[in-house]
């Protein structure tokens, strides 16, 4: 049995669609470590996904509806976790979307409709959920947001989703910036291709599975119980020092310039 290092610490948790979510993966092992958490669910379609896995934790585990596009939304969501709880400590952002047809073909022609619908719910939410975050971590805390190598390099029908995570990963360094004095860090794991359901939108994403297994250093793919090992580091105080960082969790294929020789 591993060591409750996040024991006595109380995470929410937004972007768990289903068992096959990085949200998830992070959760469970922030649970595994201790953590009580706070879920959000987006809309009634997955409500009872989200419902059946929070349960496995214990039947009080809270989960409340959260559009993230909504400051309605998220002002009603953060007054249900102040409802339950004084103080936060964690904070996991896993959520982005683009329209499809945004993840097909060439990146000029997304339209501007595509392309502000990508930067509001995978960028700009991350600043509208830790705005609200802030005043419940008095003592400090912990938040952990999702990126993808797409932010840093072109990666074929990634389109409108790596320039909305290049605005992440900048959003991650002014809010470091912005809160560390308050003992809040804010980091993002940029993680290697998981099969996931919003993954599977992405054209090509089969060939780009396979593409990491053959050329990362590791000859594989990371899995989900490794970036949970990732969100757990992130969360301690193990981390205390880290902030405004993108960690790579991807095999260390993001190292590499050149696919490796046969």
């Amino acid at each position: 049995m591993s060591y409750p290092i996040l024991a006595g610490k109380t995470g929410i948790v937004f972007g768990v669609a289903n068992r096959r979510s990085i949200a998830w993966g992070i959760a469970q092992a922030w649970a595994e470590a201790g953590a009580k958490l706070i879920f959000n669910y987006q809309g009634e379609r997955i409500k009872d996904n989200v419902e059946e896995l929070a349960a496995t934790f214990g039947p009080d585990t809270m989960l409340h509806p959260c559009d993230v596009s909504s400051d309605a939304e998220i002002d009603s969501f953060f007054d249900f976790v102040q409802s339950k709880t004084s103080t936060v400590d964690l904070l996991l952002h896993s959520v982005a979307f683009a329209p499809k047809e945004a993840l097909e073909g060439r990146f000029i022609d997304t339209s501007r409709e595509a392309f502000r619908m990508a930067h509001d719910i995978s960028a700009y939410s991350l600043v509208g959920v830790t705005r609200k975050a802030v005043p419940l971590m008095p003592h400090g805390g912990s938040i952990v947001t999702m990126s993808y190598y797409g932010a840093e390099k072109v990666v074929p029908h990634y389109n409108v989703m790596g320039v909305a995570k290049a605005a992440l990963e900048a959003s991650v360094r002014y809010l470091a910036a912005d809160l560390g004095r308050q003992k809040i860090r804010v980091n993002a794991i940029s993680a290697g291709p998981v099969n996931t359901l919003a993954a599977r939108g992405i054209s090509g994403f089969t060939k780009m599975l396979n593409h990491y297994e053959k050329n990362s250093p590791t000859g594989r793919n990371v899995t989900l119980a490794e970036l949970g090992a990732a969100g757990v580091f992130l969360a301690s105080d193990a981390a205390a020092s880290i902030t405004g960082q993108t960690l790579y969790v991807d095999g260390g294929y993001s190292i590499m310039g050149m696919n490796h020789p046969e």
